[in-house]
């Protein structure tokens, strides 16, 4: 390090040119990468290009189905398969090649990676109880894919990145060590002031997504209402919204309440889907299931 004060003022100089080209550099990003969420009209800042969100999803998706218990049954497989392509087909995304697993665990759970790559598990079956929740859930995932959540996620966190970064040189001044306490500590507070929040809007914008298509693709939108106060009845022990990355269950209610005058405008539009209930998998019942694909 320069001892002398010329060196320190050229040290300075150096050090205020990167977070100016820095700040640049971010400026470039925000203007250059807008974009706009399906049905909410939301402005977005996507830095990845759609193509490679889907060839990411794709990936992924290989990855996660080699590795789990895959359930081929067509008792559960045929009412995923027949809900979740009603579905896609209004989404209206031709150039996503739609898939849809089950995988054989006990957990209520299901998501959808960019591309149309969707995964449910058997434990959400007795929740969902017949296939208008479920079209209730894969509406919300397919959702989350169309307005690009995954990669919106991705695109803020280079983002955040960039601006921890520089914060912390700023603030820190020429210690590295005070770089990284200040770059930890904007950290925490961006998680729970901006990281969190925005996983919120995300999952009600899904939940609003997930309502108008379950509404299109014939399914009566009140289901999405039981679904997920079945859903509060389950999760019990959960976080203060605060810190969670989903809305609070009454929160959801609160939004769906005001949304279905609009979604029933939607299901009186369209054909009505057929309705039955879903089956239950018995934990000592045959598996006929398989390690991946």
């Amino acid at each position: 390090m320069p001892s002398t004060p010329a060196g320190k003022r050229a040290t300075k100089l150096v050090m205020r040119r990167k977070r100016y080209v820095r700040w640049v550099v971010l400026v470039v990003l925000l203007v250059a990468a807008c974009g706009t969420a399906p049905y909410t009209k939301r402005s977005q800042l996507l830095l990845i290009p759609e193509s490679t969100e889907i060839a990411l999803g794709a990936n992924a998706y290989r990855q996660v189905l080699a590795k789990a218990p895959l359930l081929h049954d067509p008792e559960f497989t045929d009412p995923v398969r027949e809900v979740g392509e009603r579905i896609a087909r209004v989404a209206d995304k031709p150039n996503y090649q739609w898939e849809f697993a089950v995988i054989d665990k006990d957990e209520a759970n299901a998501f959808a990676l960019p591309g149309g790559k969707v995964a449910v598990y058997t434990g959400l079956f007795p929740l969902a109880s017949d296939t208008a929740g479920l079209a209730a859930v894969l509406g919300h995932e397919v959702g989350h894919a169309l307005a690009r959540h995954a990669g919106e996620r991705m695109s803020q966190g280079v983002v955040l990145d960039l601006v921890l970064t520089v914060g912390a040189a700023a603030l820190g001044g020429g210690s590295p060590q005070n770089q990284r306490l200040i770059y930890q500590a904007l950290g925490l507070g961006a998680q729970i002031g901006y990281v969190l929040p925005f996983s919120r809007s995300q999952e009600a914008e899904a939940d609003y997504i997930g309502l108008m298509l379950m509404a299109k693709a014939g399914y009566d939108p009140e289901a999405a209402l039981g679904l997920w106060q079945r859903f509060a009845e389950h999760d019990k022990e959960r976080p203060p919204e605060l810190l969670s990355t989903h809305p609070d269950p009454a929160t959801r209610a609160r939004n769906m309440r005001k949304w279905l005058p609009e979604a029933r405008r939607l299901f009186a539009a369209a054909a009505p889907a057929p309705v039955r209930p879903l089956p239950v998998r018995k934990k000592d019942a045959p598996t006929n299931r398989r390690e991946g694909q």
